[in-house]
């Protein structure tokens, strides 16, 4: 899609509302004007050498990196700190790696604008100027200007001691500003980067204040682009379409300036406004159920952090944060806890690029661990304890949900039992009108055992470097659900915009029978339309995992299943679907039987992007994508799979038929061992599902 087609559909997602402030905004020129009003702002400090004494002093603020802490962290964390050192020295030598990829390293002082990867160097024009949709990747570049590694120096100074680490923060951040003026150039596109780069800037610089390198020169520059930064986030804080989890960075950003820096004229003001909408933001952003809006299990993490932050450093003050940021972090780490009890592995939808709000550990990817472990105030993280108040009060907690739950809002279901964890998406495409950071995913099941991923997310892959695998991986053939004449169920306009979403009505879920029904419309858009019913079926107890899939509709249809497996497995073809291996041990059976003739089929490492898996962001490496294919056949459709766990007393599945009676039913039988199994389904009526076990003679 070109430029102009892309602007045209991105109009189509907006209300006339929308279309109104955008073009008033863009005839005001808010980004080219930024830098005047924030700067004659914060040059109105009356007299910066008092303001520099209260920064020093840290007169009227919180403090998150101070000596006294630093020297406890010291004493109680020897491993951590040396992990921290050991990135600082990376920074020292020039070496940066983002997204857990291998690092580069910059020879001399850092080109703030060359991508040394690719050897492009990113235009010196006003921001505005600079469509970062054609010009390259600025991915990687926006991760280096957002200055997540000065916080590793800050702390670095802070533990040794050696000014090596402070003079080198004070130094990057002199070539930071003499390269990137106040809205000029990449890494003033848009208040999202502005905030997370003012949250880490402001937070390593109050660390550093009392060093020999810091003077009231570099300070009075460095708090002016901090104020130019905050009045960004604000004036131009992400609005209606957009308003995602780039809004909650842009408020994130604009109160911890405030908070740590409030010497700045309206840091008070502005403070509250910025908490009174990131408030407001939690109670949409983070649903009910503790589910993230933008039906993504990474972005959970990244925006529950963009939430903790100002309010650790609000506790760190000793005032309490607005209940709403609490709640909303609580309840997100309640749902993420309990996706992964008991040692499953995190189940991943929709995007993910492994970004960071504050980074204050070393580790290359965000982790699920670490982040219950800040929400937590846990003692032995390095995070919780600059963070956490020694008197915080209230506080959040995770309480992870045990056993089977649904989450209503965010539309997940997940059923245990026998050491298997099975999850299924009920819920919508995404969040907004964009929907950006959804995949085409409806009615997908994820099957992990004994704490290992069989059935999985395949993950992100590319957001721009690679327009290919960004349109695979979040097509509907790469997830384990059913793609109707390999179409996708929801329709793209952009690797951001999603212009026609499948919308997902939820049936029947049964939890104490472990019955899940439910059904998309995003092919009656066809010619010829079709609607996707999903029935999954696994009894408390058992090991067999049955789902169901009724096509029901018009025309002929090309239906095909999938079943994205996990890298480390192997598989062998049988006559009606395939046994995977790890290590040469057998650990699931795939299945499939259908109404109508079909045959299994498998794909890995295929050059259309299919048969792939990325376990962190621009990373993807082959594995098998299997299931059925039902060629050219008119609807309705029954199709069954069988998805089995090969535990150690496990019997292979045989004999599994799929067959509709006259009356509408279906019924599925199978024979597992000395065991055959009849399921019936009567479509008529939602959750209406028997069971009945027979012994074969």
């Amino acid at each position: 899609m070109g430029t102009l087609g892309w602007y045209l559909a991105r109009a189509r997602t907006m209300g006339p509302a929308e279309i109104g402030w955008r073009v008033a905004t863009a005839a005001r020129g808010v980004a080219r004007g930024v830098a005047g009003r924030a700067g004659s702002r914060a040059r109105a400090i009356p007299i910066w050498e008092l303001a520099f004494d209260d920064f020093r002093q840290a007169r009227d603020r919180p403090v998150v990196l101070d000596a006294a802490r630093a020297a406890s962290i010291v004493r109680d964390m020897p491993d951590q700190v040396r992990e921290v050192v050991r990135a600082a020295d990376d920074v020292l030598n020039g070496v940066f790696a983002f997204f857990g990829q291998d690092p580069v390293r910059f020879p001399g002082p850092v080109d703030w604008s060359l991508d040394p990867r690719t050897g492009l160097r990113w235009p010196d024009r006003p921001a505005a100027r600079i469509n970062h949709r054609t010009c390259g990747d600025p991915k990687w570049i926006w991760e280096l200007n957002r200055l997540q590694h000065l916080p590793w120096l800050a702390q670095a100074w802070l533990f040794t001691g050696d000014d090596r680490y402070a003079g080198a923060a004070l130094d990057q951040l002199d070539g930071w500003l003499d390269q990137n003026p106040t809205g000029r150039g990449i890494a003033w596109r848009g208040g999202f980067e502005a905030g997370l780069r003012a949250m880490s800037v402001a937070v390593a610089v109050q660390g550093l204040r009392n060093a020999p390198a810091m003077t009231a020169q570099r300070y009075r520059r460095i708090a002016t682009m901090l104020a130019e930064s905050a009045d960004m986030c604000w004036r131009e804080r992400s609005r209606f379409s957009s308003a995602n989890n780039h809004l909650l960075g842009e408020l994130a950003g604009a109160a911890t300036v405030a908070i740590l820096y409030p010497e700045l004229p309206g840091a008070r003001r502005r403070e509250q406004a910025a908490l009174d909408a990131l408030a407001r933001e939690a109670e949409r952003q983070i649903l009910p159920d503790g589910a993230g809006a933008e039906q993504s299990s990474l972005y959970l993490i990244f925006s529950a952090q963009l939430l903790l932050i100002p309010a650790a450093l609000l506790r760190l003050r000793g005032d309490q944060p607005p209940p709403a940021l609490d709640a909303a972090v609580r309840r997100s780490g309640n749902f993420l806890a309990g996706l992964t009890a008991g040692g499953d592995p995190l189940p991943r939808y929709g995007d993910e690029d492994g970004g960071f709000a504050l980074r204050l550990h070393p580790e290359p990817v965000a982790e699920l661990a670490r982040h219950l472990a800040l929400v937590d105030g846990a003692p032995d993280d390095l995070a919780a304890r600059w963070l956490t108040a020694p008197t915080a009060g209230s506080r959040p907690v995770v309480r992870p949900r045990a056993g089977d739950w649904y989450a209503p809002h965010g539309g997940l279901v997940v059923l245990r039992g026998g050491g298997r964890r099975i999850t299924m998406d009920v819920g919508p495409l995404g969040y907004l009108s964009l929907a950006a950071h959804g995949h085409a995913d409806a009615l997908s099941v994820t099957l992990a055992a004994d704490g290992h991923d069989l059935v999985g997310d395949p993950g992100t892959g590319s957001y721009y470097a690679e327009p290919t695998w960004r349109r695979a991986f979040r097509s509907t053939r790469m997830h384990a659900t059913v793609a109707v004449d390999d179409l996708d169920q929801s329709v793209a306009g952009g690797p951001f915009l999603w212009t026609r979403h499948a919308r997902t009505t939820v049936r029947a879920i049964d939890l104490p029978r472990g019955v899940v029904e439910a059904e998309h419309d995003g092919y009656r858009r066809l010619d010829a339309p079709v609607t996707h019913r999903r029935y999954l079926v696994a009894p408390p107890g058992r090991e067999r995992v049955l789902v169901l899939d009724l096509l029901e509709g018009d025309g002929h249809h090309r239906i095909r299943t999938c079943w994205p497996l996990h890298p480390d497995l192997e598989i062998e073809e049988l006559a009606a679907g395939h046994l995977a291996r790890r290590d040469g041990v057998p650990v699931l059976q795939v299945v499939s039987a259908s109404t109508v003739p079909g045959s299994p089929y498998r794909v890995r490492g295929a050059d259309d992007g299919l048969g792939w898996w990325s376990d962190r962001f621009e990373h993807r490496e082959p594995a098998w994508l299997v299931g059925s294919v039902v060629e050219r056949t008119r609807c309705p459709v029954a199709i069954a799979t069988m998805l089995c766990p090969m535990g150690d007393h496990a019997q292979a599945v045989d004999g599994l038929s799929v067959a509709r009676k006259g009356t509408g039913e279906v019924e599925v039988t199978w024979t597992d061992g000395h065991t055959r199994t009849v399921v019936r389904v009567d479509p008529r009526t939602p959750g209406a599902v028997s069971s009945e076990l027979l012994v074969c003679t």
